[in-house]
């Protein structure tokens, strides 16, 4: 099983939270390496999150939540 980190987006604000925008991915669904599985939002800084590995794809963070930068979002089991 890999975690899929929320990336860090603020530098100068490491332990800021952001918030999980859009998935572009269904719970359950079969993800690719390097598919596009989520964009996220740190203040008005916003970034797509490609999925690390192939597999089975596990949401733990719904749209509109917020996630502090670094923490799991989702989970892969390959």
């Amino acid at each position: 099983m890999t975690d899929v980190v929320f990336p860090p987006l603020s530098a100068e604000r490491p332990e800021a939270e952001g918030v999980l925008a859009t998935w572009f991915v269904a719970d359950g669904e079969h993800v690719r390496v390097d598919q596009l599985i989520a964009e996220v939002q740190v203040d008005k800084v916003s970034a797509e999150v490609p999925a690390p590995v192939e597999g089975t794809i596990h949401l733990l963070v719904g749209e509109d939540e917020a996630v502090v930068q670094g923490a799991p979002i989702a989970r892969i089991d390959a």
